[in-house]
């Protein structure tokens, strides 16, 4: 049996969907739902763009191609820690996330296996951070405007809107950690 997630951790995710640039699949009512604390695991990945916001850092999986550094969240931590420690972990970089996630789904990560919530976090790093990659799997800047292999082609138009919402709130000087979300999603 799963354990029951505590308060802190499951108050965090509802606060993070709450606040996400958009919502897919019903996640917000899929984590409401009374069983949600029983579910899992929950993941959690960082979309972390460059400071021109043209390109986005990815790994490379050996199954799913060119994805964001991201996994499972851990017992005890929130997705948004999850997401830090994963970043860290699969590329070397540590960065502090925007206030603003940019997305929540729920999906499956490979065939077979059950869907779970995921959030998808924001970051900007500049190019020149040295990269640590996790063994066999490559961490690399991809241009956002060349499409790539990955496992959810979808995430990449995501990113780019992601990465618009990021730029208006620079140019509307009321900065992306404190700018009213304008982005609606797809």
């Amino acid at each position: 049996m799963t354990p029951r997630l505590d308060r802190r951790i499951l108050d965090a995710a509802v606060s993070d969907l709450r606040q996400a640039l958009t919502v897919y699949d019903d996640a917000l009512d899929w984590l409401l739902r009374p069983e949600a604390a029983l579910k899992g695991p929950w993941g959690a990945e960082a979309w972390v763009f460059d400071p021109a916001l043209t390109h986005v850092l990815l790994v490379r999986h050996q199954w799913r191609g060119w994805v964001p550094p991201g996994g499972k969240v851990d017992p005890g931590e929130t997705p948004r820690e999850a997401a830090r420690r994963e970043l860290f972990e699969e590329t070397g970089i540590r960065a502090e996330l925007l206030p603003t996630p940019a997305i929540a789904t729920v999906r499956s990560y490979h065939p077979g296996w059950h869907a779970v919530l995921g959030v998808s976090y924001l970051a900007v790093v500049d190019r020149g951070t040295s990269l640590t990659p996790e063994d066999g799997q490559p961490a690399a800047w991809l241009p956002l405007d060349e499409p790539w292999e990955g496992w959810f082609s979808e995430d990449r138009v995501r990113m780019i809107r992601c990465a618009q919402w990021i730029g208006d709130g620079e140019r509307n000087g009321d900065g992306v950690r404190s700018g009213e979300r304008d982005w609606n999603g797809e």
